[in-house]
């Protein structure tokens, strides 16, 4: 059973879209927040997702963006009230599968989540199964699954997008400023703590001894190396 998230702060549109999708045969969850949703799209897995451009607390726009830089690669249906195809163009732009503009039938969803399906599923069949490995860590880039000496261990999106940058760049020196440019997509000019922040966090989950790491190395001055440890 494939699950879709709404996020809509209409109720009637919740209630029509839930009713016509279960009708179909989706599981379906949803918010009336776009922080909520955001959040739900982040922490759980679903098929589909059906996203509001106007919401409190967060606009659909804003949570779209964010997902994809996170990697998270759900379909997005985004609905708005105004058709205005400035905004067409910008969610499209930042990763949208589709826009559909108010009012809507609930075939119309239908119709657009099944073409969106009939374009995504040759991909995902077409996928080549990549795994990295470095000494005893290896990362399944398909299946987002990380072990560490044969036990498999919990990363965040970004933690794992982390592990796997620093894996493809095995032995090489590579500066905060960098990384914040390719993992988080923050300006050089950003003065932040979050790239030592989620080192520390990686270490806890990858080496024995995170005081004295054998994996993710720091190179005072320079920045961060990863390595395979001496045996």
């Amino acid at each position: 059973m494939k699950r879709v998230l709404v996020v809509d702060d209409e109720p009637s549109i919740v209630t029509l879209l839930t009713f016509n999708l279960e009708k179909e045969g989706y599981a379906v969850t949803s918010a009336a927040d776009g922080k909520e949703g955001y959040e739900l799209a982040l922490s759980d897995s679903y098929d589909f997702i059906i996203l509001d451009v106007m919401l409190p607390s967060m606009d659909g726009l804003d949570i779209a963006k964010k997902l994809r830089q996170e990697k998270v690669e759900t379909p997005i249906l985004m609905l708005t009230a105004k058709d205005d195809a400035i905004d067409r163009i910008l969610g499209l732009e930042i990763g949208a599968d589709d826009y559909l503009t108010k009012p809507f039938s609930p075939r119309e969803v239908l119709a657009r989540m099944k073409a969106i399906f009939r374009r995504i599923e040759p991909r995902k069949e077409e996928t080549v199964h990549e795994i990295l490995t470095t000494g005893e860590i290896v990362a399944d880039l398909t299946n987002y699954q990380v072990s560490v000496r044969g036990k498999a261990i919990e990363l965040t999106p970004k933690e794992f997008e982390l592990l796997v940058y620093f894996m493809k760049r095995k032995d090489r020196v590579i500066d905060r400023d960098t990384l914040l440019d390719r993992i988080w997509h923050y300006d050089f000019s950003v003065q932040s703590r979050i790239v030592d922040v989620h080192v520390s966090h990686l270490r806890e989950k990858i080496e024995m001894d995170p005081k004295h790491p054998k994996y993710l190395l720091t190179v005072r001055g320079f920045g961060y190396k990863f390595q395979v440890p001496n045996q």
